[in-house]
């Protein structure tokens, strides 16, 4: 059996609160965290309500901006991001996604050597809270605004470079749910994962990410997913859904819609 969880992006307008009680109430029973979202209702008193509703924590949305593309120097990007292991070791959380920063006004190999050093220090920093960093790569146009790993490729290599337990691999199907270099080498990806995330889309994005309702695109989500479980792959599957083919629906709709989708692909497989 999968186990499914909702990306608080999905719920953006809604507070952290009514995501936790109107995901519980959908039958969901993990959530990814935005720290902005728990941030804003309060660290501790999120987790306690995330214990008492018995949501896991999927995964904890973000740390990074070490290249300085957010404005933040590189000091205070990388005490954020420690800040954010201590948050996700006080959530449990699946992992911590980790974003470079985009390239910005630096050439490409400074901005791979600060980011190599924020790893350097973050790495057994997150080692000794028992936490797992996750890179995701992002291969459209609006991926240079967040990440410098843009490949899946990339993104293998860095993780083998790095050679730590704790360092893993997100893989969202939005993004290379198409791509026949990824899809025919499940197999090599599945050992590197430590989460999957999923977000249906009609048409290649290009300046920003337009994912649609799952199954109503034109992705393979089930047949995928379904592969990545017989390969072996047990964590959870995230569903993010954000853009203009959405935009128009109201939440309860999004969670119902997804829900269904997900029992009624959990009892295929």
């Amino acid at each position: 059996m999968a186990k499914f969880s909702m990306n608080q992006m999905t719920t953006l307008r809604w507070s952290f609160e009514q995501d936790c009680f109107r995901y519980r109430e959908a039958g969901l029973s993990a959530i990814h965290v935005w720290r902005d979202k728990i941030h804003d209702y309060g660290e501790a008193k999120g987790a306690i309500l995330l214990e008492e509703l018995g949501l896991e924590v999927s995964a904890l949305s973000w740390a990074g901006g070490f290249t300085g593309s957010d404005g933040r120097n590189f000091k205070d990007a990388l005490e954020d991001a420690k800040h954010a292991v201590d948050l996700a070791q006080e959530l449990n959380a699946g992992c911590l996604i980790v974003y470079s920063g985009a390239r910005g006004g630096h050439i490409s190999k400074h901005a791979q050597r600060l980011f190599s050093g924020a790893l350097a220090d973050l790495i057994p920093y997150a080692e000794a809270h028992h936490v797992k960093l996750a890179i995701k790569p992002i291969r459209h146009k609006y991926g240079s605004d967040w990440t410098l790993i843009r490949r899946m490729t990339d993104a293998l290599q860095l993780i083998d470079l790095v050679d730590s337990p704790c360092f893993k691999l997100v893989l969202d199907l939005y993004e290379f749910g198409d791509q026949p270099e990824v899809l025919d080498n499940l197999h090599l990806l599945v050992p590197y994962l430590a989460l999957v995330q999923v977000g249906d889309r009609s048409c290649d994005p290009l300046e920003e990410p337009n994912r649609c309702l799952l199954g109503s695109g034109q992705l393979s989500l089930d047949s995928t997913i379904t592969r990545l479980l017989q390969l072996g792959y047990d964590g959870p599957i995230d569903v993010e859904l954000m853009g203009r083919d959405v935009q128009q629906l109201n939440y309860e709709e999004m969670l119902a819609h997804s829900v269904g989708y997900l029992q009624s692909m959990n009892s295929t497989t």
